[in-house]
């Protein structure tokens, strides 16, 4: 997986950029090599000075997308991986479950086929 992270009214540091790829580490085993994740961290212009850090993760076929809020850079990633984590977990298992359920519906399908098509020697 390859992770891109931008600032946003924010300098992005090299310490921000490798806990980015700490915490998404565990996200990158479960998705494909192809997949991209774009991180944005920004320096929201409202009082009490929120952090915001949005996730973008690009799959085949669909985007995950993840946005929190926090007072530092990075709790807001930390909330932001825990959103994406729980997103990719369901999205794997929907995706499996859809599988299962389409591969037993062709061996249903191929059993019935196979009974019809057998000879019926009993009359």
């Amino acid at each position: 997986m390859q992770i891109e992270v931008k600032g946003k009214n924010l300098q992005v540091t090299e310490e921000l950029r490798e806990y980015v790829e700490r915490r998404f580490d565990k996200i990158s085993k479960q998705v494909s090599e192809q997949a991209t994740l774009d991180v944005e961290v920004a320096d929201e212009n409202v009082p009490g000075d929120p952090v915001a850090a949005e996730a973008v993760l690009h799959l085949k076929g669909t985007q995950l997308r993840a946005k929190e809020v926090s007072k530092d850079a990075k709790h807001a990633v930390h909330l932001v991986a825990d959103n994406m984590e729980r997103q990719v977990k369901r999205h794997r298992d929907k995706r499996r479950g859809r599988r299962e359920t389409r591969s037993a519906a062709e061996a249903l399908n191929t059993t019935e086929a196979t009974l019809e098509e057998a000879p019926t020697t009993l009359q």
